[in-house]
């Protein structure tokens, strides 16, 4: 196997790993925290997407000669809108199904096929694209053999960046410590004064958010449909279960693995025989590691 096939496996896993983590990291810290089985996690990540594609369509109608810089708009826009949108819908739905673990998987699978019928009906069951930036065009090849799409690696500092500005937000803010120690012992933060409904719903907004970016950084990589989210769903839950829902560490550590055991196993194996391989290592995992193989150690 030559060098540069080696090199381009590597960075495919390390292309699936930012979309991964990206979803991942919202729902971790919301199934973390709450214990909320979010079903619809996956749409939220199309809300992203398809707000990021309403940004590129208003900028190619209304400011054209703006196009480059509708990206980094839209990134803004998909957190904000997916953020508040998740504020709306812990403090109006989920907040009273808590500690209810079933009866909230249910509904928000429920609310899944809800919203999934709403982008049909707002944007119509073909997929959409977006347009490249001109700077995010074209690739770096450092050698003839090897060809690195520049939209792939603006992902990858997307996703650094955004990793780094949430472990600022847990390790290095009262917000965080307050997110930490609701997640550490519920009870006992409540009775120190800390509002753990405030707690729990600034959270979750924080959570749908990460899920627009991720959305948004979807767009660069493949068209959007109605049921984009739903593609991406179970391998999410799949990195948070398998990396630990209570570490922030684990999350990317679990991505990283998933994104490179898929991509050398599809090199060498079919796409069906990849996934159940990655599925068989990760059950075997969780049979010696049921919490994770990163999970932290707490009290209740």
């Amino acid at each position: 196997m030559s060098l540069d096939i080696v090199v381009m496996q590597a960075f495919n896993g390390v292309s699936l790993f930012t979309v991964l983590a990206l979803m991942a990291l919202g729902l971790a810290i919301v199934f973390g925290l709450m214990g909320v089985i979010n079903m619809a996690h996956g749409e939220l990540m199309a809300m992203g997407a398809y707000t990021t594609y309403l940004t590129s369509v208003i900028f190619e109608r209304l400011a054209p000669g703006w196009l480059g810089i509708y990206l980094p708009v839209a990134i803004v826009l998909a957190f904000s809108v997916t953020c508040a949108f998740g504020f709306v819908l812990e403090r109006g739905f989920i907040r009273f199904l808590y500690k209810r673990p079933l009866d909230t998987m249910l509904a928000t699978w429920g609310l899944s096929l809800v919203l999934q019928q709403a982008f049909r009906s707002l944007f119509g069951p073909r997929e959409v694209g977006v347009p490249s930036p001109a700077w995010l065009a074209g690739a770096w090849q450092p050698t003839p053999g090897i060809s690195i799409p520049l939209s792939r690696l603006f992902i990858i500092g997307l996703t650094v960046v955004v990793g780094c500005a949430l472990y600022q937000l847990l390790f290095k803010t009262r917000w965080g410590l307050r997110i930490r120690a609701v997640t550490q012992n519920r009870d006992m933060s409540g009775a120190v004064g800390v509002n753990t409904a405030r707690v729990d719903a600034v959270t979750f907004a924080i959570g749908s958010g990460l899920a627009g970016i991720a959305g948004s950084a979807f767009t660069m990589l493949a068209s959007t449909g109605p049921v984009t989210g739903q593609q991406y769903i179970v391998d999410t839950f799949i990195v948070v279960v398998f990396g630990g829902v209570e570490s922030l560490l684990g999350t990317f550590s679990s991505a990283f693995m998933i994104g490179q055991m898929q991509s050398w196993l599809e090199f060498a194996l079919t796409g069906s025989m990849a996934k159940a391989s990655i599925l068989l290592c990760v059950i075997i995992a969780l049979y010696f590691r049921p919490a994770g193989l990163f999970a932290l150690r707490v009290r209740r």
